[in-house]
């Protein structure tokens, strides 16, 4: 691992802003306040202030700005309710019952009302335990209010300064993602190669990446004054968007058939060359994204275009000095990939040049796309609520088991009375998740980073008692644990504990030890209610759910193949369609991915037919991966190529994509058209005359001849269909034995 690198991504990215931010947000109304006299104020109006700081989530401003100013009306509603009654325990547990499940219900509305909901959990709890002898209620949750608005103040006034700051560090992240993809794709030229693992590698990846490209698209399309391309710097970014998004098609095209490429070549060093070249091309991807990042130019680097040429012409003379008639059409194949390559080095030099954000570079034209269509919109019709209250619903299942786990987490805090018994209730609320393998993560994160984070906050003590020095310490634990609250969990609690353990030995030093020992026992009992909660509360298990998945990636591959292949028959569809239909499969086979990845972290006892699982998610993936290859080849080829005997073929690979469906919904299958194999054997008959041919040229001598290019071409359009055709026919075989399975 490059640390300089790591280090130059981190401060650059909106991670770190956030965590300064939030930082600033909540500690100067607790610093101002307290020169005055006004500590408790203050420190109520910073509490106030974190609660919002959950729902300040990245992406398009007005949502950021409307979701603040809801989620500072519920946090002072809360406040308010929870402080009127909190001299009665039982119409306080009451309450604690109805908030959890309502607000844990909301996330039916998405992952911004969730997180409202979450702010208003957090304002319970920390209110349960207020003590309003100096204050009334309704000061209280005014104080909270306030420091709720103050944060949404200060948040869009730092965003007023700089309106684009926020794309550039998110489009940075999507394209560092988009170069971790890339080198796991450099890995399955290794001479010892392990496919099965790479493929996890490349599954789970893939997830990151619509991750990363679905926030960049809200924060692009979503944002009106980017998206109707006013300026100069917000049109680059669309563009460089844009091209990230073809170049991360272009990375999923460079599928090969791997093993017969190894069996072939592995006596040589042509694919160690490869896989070098492409490692090469990953950091300096990983560089743009860096620059894109900083907002800094990026000069293109010679050296890589050098070493692309460089490459080519080994490759020439490498295929003039082994090629026989026997590996012809193994060659055949180096030279896509290598095509390939050509072409992401031709895209790094755009995406390079787009880092200078050059006004002549903002003048290219862009193709009539309805950009509104990309994005996903989430309704707020008070009828989803309503469809949800059923035990088939996730969110229904994981509202009641927030709900009665925290119940269950304010009976035990009441009976062992700790001093700082809302932790429990903390913990079960920041631990429980919608799904197992999430609980299961955050369980662990948390229980390990309050055990080191503890130890950390404990030696700083140990070495000194200076306030201010230990001041110092404290906002260096908080900038790290906000920066950390949104990318890795076990990094924000490991700085959030210190940060609080010293904050409570500022505020009071004699009663520290107790805090420490609360902590530590609190996050502990919340930690096993949470775990219990989880498997016994009515669990959702991923296997339930997986069919849904699975039927939503057939269709969207289904039709991504169909807009892609029917321009070999003469009847292309229009980018719109085409893009569209791409993103929609890219998605649905991220979704897919992520799903099973969350079945593996399941007990054993709950994973269901995990071999045909893993296969139909990797057979997916190839289907995806074989249709984006086909797609490079529809501009250059598709216009020489055209027939209506590609018609057939395609509706039989459809079909078979239909039928899985209807298998897995437990439906007739459609009768399968024998024309369809019918026509891709005279394909392949078609491409194994011109083989023969080629052959015999190489025998003669002739190394150079129209045959070489034709036979090329033809080989590339005719694997891809027949890839595309076995990997569908292996699709509607598997649905038969997964239902089976699943059905006993």
């Amino acid at each position: 691992m490059d640390y300089l690198k790591e280090y130059r991504s981190f401060v650059n990215s909106h991670y770190l802003s956030e965590g300064i931010r939030i930082t600033i947000g909540i500690s100067l109304p607790a610093i101002l306040l307290s020169y005055f006299g006004y500590l408790s104020e203050g420190i109520t109006m910073s509490l106030g202030a974190s609660c919002v700081i959950m729902v300040d989530n990245a992406g398009p401003i007005h949502h950021r700005r409307n979701a603040m100013l809801i989620c500072d009306l519920a946090i002072f509603v809360v406040a308010l309710v929870i402080g009127l009654v909190n001299h009665n325990p039982v119409v306080l547990g009451i309450l604690i019952f109805i908030f959890c499940f309502f607000f844990s219900m909301i996330g039916v509305f998405g992952a911004r009302a969730s997180s409202i909901g979450l702010a208003a959990l957090f304002a319970m709890v920390l209110n349960i335990d207020a003590n309003h002898k100096e204050s009334s209620p309704f000061a209280n949750a005014v104080f909270i209010l306030s420091g709720g608005l103050w944060y949404t103040g200060l948040s869009l006034l730092l965003y007023s300064f700089r309106p684009f700051k926020l794309v550039q560090q998110a489009l940075g992240d999507c394209i560092q993602a988009t170069s971790v993809f890339l080198r796991i794709k450099a890995s399955f030229y290794e001479r010892q190669n392990h496919f099965d693992r790479n493929y996890q590698l490349l599954l789970e990846q893939q997830t990151v990446v619509h991750e990363k490209q679905e926030l960049v698209r809200e924060l692009l399309f979503k944002s009106r004054d980017i998206a109707k391309e006013s300026t100069n710097t917000g049109r680059i970014l669309v563009l460089i968007f844009l091209d990230t998004v073809d170049l991360f098609e272009r990375v999923m095209t460079s599928h090969q058939d791997y093993e017969m490429l190894h069996q072939a070549f592995d006596h040589t060093d042509i694919l160690e060359r490869f896989h070098d070249l492409i490692n090469e091309m990953a950091v300096e991807l990983n560089e743009i994204g860096i620059a894109v990042k900083s907002a800094k130019s990026l000069p293109p680097n010679e050296s890589l275009n050098t070493k692309i040429v460089e490459l080519k012409s080994y490759l020439i003379e490498f295929r003039d000095k082994e090629r026989t008639a026997a590996n012809v059409e193994g060659f055949v194949n180096l030279r896509h990939i290598m095509d390939n390559m050509e072409d992401i080095g031709d895209r790094l030099i755009t995406l390079h040049a787009y880092t200078t954000y050059d006004s002549q570079l903002s003048v290219k034209p862009m193709e009539a796309i309805d950009f509104e269509k990309f994005v996903t919109h989430q309704s707020t019709d008070i009828k989803i609520l309503a469809d949800n209250f059923s035990l088939q619903s996730n969110s229904f299942r994981h509202a009641c088991r927030v709900a009665i786990a925290t119940m269950v987490g304010y009976v035990v805090s009441k009976f062992f009375a700790f001093g700082h018994s809302y932790w429990i209730l903390l913990t079960i609320i920041v631990i429980l998740k919608p799904a197992y393998s999430l609980t299961k993560k955050r369980n662990y994160d948390r229980l390990l980073g309050t055990l080191a984070g503890s130890f950390i906050g404990l030696t700083v003590l140990f070495f000194t008692h200076n306030k201010d020095v230990i001041f110092v310490f404290m906002i260096i634990f908080m900038i790290g644990a906000y920066s950390f609250m949104r990318r890795q969990y076990r990094l924000f609690v490991l700085f959030m504990t210190p940060y609080i353990l010293l904050l409570f030995f500022l505020l009071n030093p004699h009663d520290f030890r107790t805090v420490i020992t609360d902590r530590v026992i609190d996050t502990g009992i919340g930690s096993l209610i949470a775990f219990l909660a989880n498997m016994f509360i009515v669990p959702s298990w991923e296997h339930e759910q997986f069919i849904d998945y699975l039927m939503s990636a057939i269709a969207n591959n289904t039709l991504y193949f169909v807009h892609v292949s029917r321009a070999f028959a003469g009847k292309p569809v229009t980018i719109q369609q085409f893009k569209e239909s791409r993103k929609h499969a890219f998605v649905a086979l991220a979704n897919l991915s992520d799903a099973f990845n969350r079945m593996l972290s399941e007990p054993k006892s709950r994973q269901k037919n995990m071999r045909e699982t893993h296969q139909m998610v990797v057979l997916n993936h190839m289907f995806t991966s074989h249709v984006a290859t086909l797609s490079s080849g529809v501009e250059p080829l598709a216009v020489k190529f055209f027939s209506a005997d590609f018609e057939p073929i395609i509706d039989s690979i459809s079909g078979r994509m239909s039928n899985a469906q209807r298998i897995l919904q437990d439906e007739p299958r459609l009768k399968d058209e024998s024309s369809g194999r019918e026509k891709l054997r005279i394909l392949n008959e078609r491409l194994n005359q011109i083989i023969a041919i080629r052959k015999s040229e190489l025998a003669r001598g002739l190394t150079d001849s129209p045959t070489r290019k034709d036979l090329s071409e033809l080989k590339f359009i005719t694997d891809q269909f027949n890839f595309i055709s076995k990997i569908s026919g292996d699709i509607e075989k598997l649905s038969g034995v997964f239902h089976s399975k699943t059905s006993s």
